[in-house]
């Protein structure tokens, strides 16, 4: 049984008032949509809170869902809306914690450590700060992205939709996919061609 036809067995058994059944699909996504969000809202403390109300709203609007595009596809677009509720509401009233000053978010922090942890005990403390610098370019120079061009990139190479998923959830063409992740790649790689001292035309 595929992954989309378990989460329709488990819908329809939400709809007949089967709570359990949506706390495995929580379960199951959880992670995945606060990964989402923290990749939107870089104040690492409102992530949680985020990805509970948009569990919430899902809830709440499951007896609508038709199961005309998967699950996941649904729930991804409340946990995009409802955090960019959220950012507007934090323009309104903008109060903001430290990590967000700080521009720390749980994801950043995770690549960072997982590069220094694949570096092995002979790697020289050179090729340890290459490899932190490295990083945290990627990380900018996702950061300086337009939000249309983040979000294709950050699906396709963090997420590993492919490009008909991307399109279905950004609700545009597949050509505009391409062109975004193509774009995204290309400002990637001028972040990172002083670093990598990469020839022009090579792409990350």
């Amino acid at each position: 049984m595929s992954d989309s036809d378990a989460d329709a067995l488990l819908v329809e058994r939400v709809k007949l008032g089967d709570v359990r059944a949506f706390e495995m699909l929580v379960v199951k996504y959880q992670r995945r949509i606060e990964r989402l969000i923290g990749r939107m809202v870089r104040d690492v403390d409102l992530v949680q809170d985020i990805a509970q109300e948009s569990f919430i709203r899902a809830y709440r609007a499951l007896p609508q869902f038709r199961g005309e595009s998967a699950f996941y596809t649904w729930l991804y677009r409340i946990a995009v809306n409802t955090a960019k509720k959220a950012l507007m509401d934090m323009k309104r009233d903008p109060l903001v914690s430290e990590s967000a000053l700080r521009g720390g978010g749980g994801d950043e922090n995770d690549e960072t450590s997982r590069v220094e942890n694949e570096l092995t005990d002979g790697e020289t403390p050179e090729a340890l700060l290459a490899s932190k610098e490295v990083a945290a370019a990627v990380n900018a120079a996702i950061e300086a992205l337009s939000e249309d061009l983040r979000q294709a990139i950050t699906l396709r190479e963090i997420e590993g939709l492919s490009y008909e998923e991307i399109a279905e959830l950004m609700n545009c063409p597949i050509g505009t996919v391409r062109s975004r992740i193509f774009r995204a790649r290309e400002a990637i790689a001028a972040r990172l061609r002083p670093l990598l001292d990469t020839r022009d035309g090579e792409r990350w």
